[in-house]
């Protein structure tokens, strides 16, 4: 049986809604590395701007970030799996953008 390659997230430790939907999806993700950029400079995205939202590099090495890596992660968890294809469908993913700038918007307010 051959393992899946594993996506990186980069996420904000120090967003305490953050962490705690981190501290959630860890022990149900797979094959997902959880990187807390709050304590760890991330390799090849601007600190400022990876703390800004959340960043997804996936196995081939490409980086999303917003509803996008949401997807991306949503779908290694098996209960989420089907949110995540939803939120990565292509009609769909324009519209969970905005609904997550909107939260970011929000989540200065917690910081």
């Amino acid at each position: 049986m051959t393992r899946e390659a594993e996506a990186t997230v980069f996420y904000d430790g120090a967003c305490p809604v953050c962490a705690r939907e981190i501290a959630w999806l860890t022990p149900q993700a797979e094959g997902v590395c959880f990187v807390d950029i709050a304590r760890e400079a991330p390799e090849g995205i601007d600190h400022a701007t990876a703390l800004g939202r959340l960043h997804v590099r996936r196995p081939d090495g490409s980086l999303v970030s917003g509803a996008a890596a949401f997807a991306v992660l949503w779908q290694r968890v098996p209960r989420l799996r089907w949110l995540g294809r939803f939120v990565g469908w292509a009609p769909v993913t324009p519209v969970a953008e905005l609904a997550y700038r909107g939260f970011l918007r929000l989540r200065r307010l917690w910081r």
